[in-house]
């Protein structure tokens, strides 16, 4: 990747503030798809201050920047990312009090699910096999098997892009199907706050588990993907509606409609972002043309 003007001097300042980075750092790996170019920076805050501080000199510098958390719903472009990538992971505090647990942005959702469960507090099985963190989760309010982060959300604190600390009520998160207030306003989520109920550990164990099972019964967990491709459209399931249409097992390159389950397209070996796109494009056609249902990508494209 090219020198960028902007790095060296934004740079100095990340050093003097003892912020850790990487230039051209390799994104695939940092996503379940295992897709992606480099990115020109690669910024790993170890806490909520630094994150804070970071982002408001990323606000300063008019650098671009994409936040990320296990890379579990993120395509990342062939070319890479021409900005700033902040790796949200080492926000990873966890703390619960009585009916309520709070979690930071970069805590895995099987370790939210684990610990709450132990704790004997129910209500968030439906995260439990999701895998990505609470960041991700709040900003698309994730959801499987009938709940979603709206169900159990009490508040989330978050960032300006200016660097100033804001507090959202659930009610302000404006959360609907795969939607929540945090994409149009580009603030950053570090962490959230959810009110739970008390339950038997042994049964909410067993819910959990059953979940799993369900999960690896139905889902091509054995390679590489970002989920769900496809949201789902009114009046229908994007599975079946792919499925009807014999599209599984349909291939670009190295992307391919799951044989498995239909509403997944996997990395089968050394996909591209291109090759995604192109499957997802053909998939999305056809499905048009045969059923009349319009399916959108629920991947993130990050260009």
């Amino acid at each position: 990747m090219s020198d960028y003007a902007w790095r060296q001097p934004l740079c100095e300042k990340l050093n003097s503030e003892g912020i850790s980075f990487r230039w051209d750092a390799p994104l695939a790996p940092l996503t379940t798809f295992k897709i992606g170019g480099p990115a020109a920076l690669l910024c790993c805050p170890a806490d909520e201050t630094q994150a804070v501080r970071l982002l408001a000199l990323l606000e300063q510098a008019g650098v671009r920047r994409y936040c990320l958390g296990k890379g579990s719903n993120t395509l990342f472009a062939d070319e890479g990312f021409a900005g700033a990538v902040v790796d949200f992971s080492a926000l990873n505090s966890l703390e619960v009090e009585g009916c309520t647990v709070t979690a930071g942005a970069g805590v895995h959702l099987a370790t939210l699910c684990r610990t709450v469960q132990m704790e004997g507090l129910a209500g968030l099985e439906f995260a439990y096999g999701i895998p990505g963190a609470v960041g991700g989760a709040i900003y698309m309010n994730a959801g499987a098997y009938g709940g979603e982060m709206k169900d159990v959300v009490h508040s989330v604190r978050a960032v300006t892009p200016t660097g100033e600390l804001v507090t959202f009520s659930g009610e302000e998160c404006d959360f609907a199907y795969r939607h929540s207030v945090f994409e149009r306003n580009g603030c950053a989520v570090l962490a959230a706050t959810f009110t739970l109920c008390r339950d038997d550990p042994a049964a909410i164990a067993g819910r959990m588990t059953e979940l799993a099972a369900r999960r690896k019964e139905k889902q091509p967990l054995e390679w590489p993907s970002a989920g769900s491709t496809f949201k789902r459209p009114q009046g229908a399931f994007a599975a079946a509606l792919i499925d009807q249409c014999g599209l599984k097992g349909m291939t670009v390159g190295g992307a391919q409609v799951s044989e498995k389950h239909a509403g997944f397209v996997i990395n089968i070996g050394g996909a591209s972002c291109a090759d995604v796109i192109a499957l997802t494009d053909r998939v999305a056609a056809i499905v048009k043309e045969k059923t009349g249902y319009t399916l959108e990508r629920e991947i993130r494209v990050v260009k």
